[in-house]
């Protein structure tokens, strides 16, 4: 089993994360804040952008395989090396998605005028 430090650029907040364990699960065990909902790699919740480093995350379906390369899910994500991670980053996937739905809403209020 092999340790890695995990930095959150902007907070200052830091943590040791060991290979066989997500960076979500360590996240609770040294109380650190860290969004997520579903914990099985599908809602992109605890997302975040992978500054440098690289993590194994088979099981991140929410992920496009380009995606992956680019950004962690915490609650997937195992370190393969020591990282930087910038939290509350989301792939291009899941802004696109929600600008259309943006716009479907703003449609959709238009039409009950």
């Amino acid at each position: 089993m092999t340790e890695y430090t995990v930095e959150f650029v902007g907070t200052g907040e830091t943590i040791e994360v060991t290979d066989t364990e997500t960076i979500l699960s360590a996240c609770f065990d040294e109380g650190i804040a860290q969004e997520y909902s579903c914990r099985v790699g599908m809602c992109l919740a605890c997302s975040a952008e992978i500054v440098e480093g690289e993590v194994t995350q088979p099981a991140a379906r929410g992920l496009t395989d380009e995606e992956a390369e680019e950004y962690a899910l915490t609650c997937m994500a195992r370190p393969q090396s020591d990282l930087k991670l910038d939290r509350g980053k989301y792939p291009p996937s899941i802004e696109d998605d929600a600008a259309v739905s943006a716009e479907d809403g703003d449609g959709a209020a238009a039409d009950d005028d």
